[in-house]
C-alpha cells in the first residue's frame, strides 16, 4: 500500500509532512490522508493530539459543505483565535492557525503562491485575518497574495489598510457625514493656540501606535499639554489631539458589526479615577440596547471602510453618537463574555454565505 499525504489541498512526501507537523498550532490537528490500495482509494483522517499521538480512522469527507479555513494570527493561544477555531470546527470546517509573518510570498507571472515553513499552501477556501497593528504592512501583503490566489478574505487587504490608518479612516468617515470628536493631526509646528482654538482644554492626546488605552492622555492645562507635545515631537512619535467629551463620563460603546449587521453591543465604563474605559485597564462592561441612530452610525462607518467584520467604538454626546475608532480586528473576549453572543460564529456565517464567490 502506497501512502500519499494530503494536507489542506496540497500533497507532499513524508519528510515534509514530519517537518510541517510540529509547526501546526492547533492542540488537535486533523489531516486528510488518501490511501491507495488494489481495491481503490480510501479516505482517512489522521489525528495528532498532544497526549495520544496518532489515531487513524476512515471518514467521509463532504466536499460540498466543509471548507479549509486559515486563521492568520501570531497568537494561537489568544481567546479570540481559539473562539474562531471552535466556531469553525463546530460547523465542520478544517481550521488551521498560521503565523502570517512566517509566510513566504512567491511572485511568479500568472502563478502567485505561498510557502509556510517550507510547505506550499494550496487548497484554501477562506482566510480570517487577525493582524495586529505592528504587523499591518506584511500582514496586508499576505492577505493580498491570498486574494491573488483566489482565496476569500473575511477582511480584505484594502479594507484593513484603510481602517488601520487613523488619518485615512477619519478622512473617509468625515466625507460620509459621520460625526467624530474634533481632531487635529499635527505637524511639528503645531501651536498651543491652535489646540485651544480648535479642540479646547481639557483635551485628549493619543499616540497613533497605542492599543488598549496605552498612550492616551487626558490633559487639563496648557503647561502639561505643551510638555507632552514637545516630548512626542522630539521622540518623533505620531499622535493626534482630540476634544474631550465630558458628557460621556468615562464611558464608551463597542459595537460589533458583521456582514452588514449589528450583532452585539456593550457599554464600557472606566474604573474610578480613570477616564479610559478599556477593559484591559480595569474597566467594566455591560450589555446595551443601541438607539436607531447609534446602529445607523455604526453600520455607516463600517460600510464606508469596506469591512465585513469590525468593532466600532463610539461616544454618546450632546451632538449624537461620535465615532472614535473602527477596529478591523476586534477582540472577542469582552464582547462575547458580556453579551453571551457567539460573535465568532457570526464570522463563520459570513464566510459560508459568501461561498459562491470562491
Amino acid at each position: 500500500m502506497r501512502l500519499k499525504f494530503h494536507l489542506l489541498g496540497f500533497d507532499f512526501p513524508a519528510f515534509s509532512y514530519i517537518r510541517f507537523l510540529p509547526s501546526l498550532t492547533n492542540p488537535v490537528v486533523r489531516l486528510k490522508m488518501k490511501s491507495k490500495t488494489t481495491r481503490g482509494s480510501v479516505d482517512f483522517v489522521l489525528c495528532l493530539t498532544q497526549n495520544t499521538g496518532f489515531v487513524k480512522e476512515p471518514i467521509l469527507i463532504d466536499k460540498t459543505t466543509n471548507m479549509n479555513i486559515l486563521v492568520l494570527s501570531k497568537g494561537p493561544q489568544l481567546y479570540s483565535t481559539k473562539s474562531i477555531v471552535r466556531a469553525g470546527e463546530k460547523r465542520g470546517h478544517q481550521m488551521i492557525v498560521i503565523d502570517y509573518s512566517e509566510c513566504n510570498l512567491i511572485i511568479e507571472e500568472g502563478f502567485p503562491h505561498i510557502f509556510y515553513r517550507g510547505v506550499r499552501v494550496d487548497g484554501i477556501d477562506a482566510i480570517i485575518p487577525r493582524i495586529g497593528a505592528s504587523g499591518t504592512f506584511y500582514g496586508t501583503s499576505v492577505i493580498r497574495h491570498f486574494e491573488a490566489m483566489g482565496v476569500y478574505a473575511l477582511t480584505s487587504s484594502e479594507a484593513l489598510l484603510k481602517s488601520r490608518s487613523k488619518l485615512r479612516s477619519m478622512q473617509v468617515l468625515v466625507n460620509t457625514g459621520i460625526l467624530m470628536p474634533k481632531t487635529i493631526f499635527p505637524s511639528p509646528y503645531l501651536s498651543m493656540h491652535r489646540i485651544e482654538e480648535t479642540v479646547g482644554l481639557p483635551c485628549v492626546i493619543k499616540l497613533l501606535s497605542g492599543t488598549h488605552g496605552i498612550g492616551v492622555i487626558l490633559v487639563n492645562d496648557r503647561i502639561t499639554a505643551e510638555s507632552i507635545l514637545e516630548s512626542y515631537v522630539k521622540m518623533k512619535q505620531r499622535f493626534i489631539v482630540q476634544e474631550f467629551i465630558s458628557e460621556a463620563s468615562g464611558s464608551d460603546i463597542r459595537v460589533l458589526v458583521i456582514g452588514g449587521e449589528v450583532v452585539a453591543a456593550m457599554r464600557r465604563t472606566a474604573r474610578q479615577g480613570e477616564f479610559r474605559s478599556n477593559l484591559h485597564r480595569g474597566g467594566n462592561s455591560e450589555n446595551i440596547e443601541l438607539s436607531k441612530e447609534e446602529q445607523e452610525t455604526a453600520l455607516a462607518a463600517v460600510k464606508a471602510l469596506g469591512l465585513e467584520v469590525a468593532g466600532v467604538d463610539m461616544l454618546q454626546s450632546k451632538r449624537g453618537p461620535l465615532i472614535l475608532e473602527v477596529n478591523a480586528s476586534p477582540g472577542l473576549e469582552g464582547i462575547e463574555t458580556t453579551t453571551g453572543i457567539d460573535v465568532a460564529g457570526k464570522m463563520i456565517d459570513v464566510i459560508e454565505g459568501n461561498r459562491g464567490l470562491f
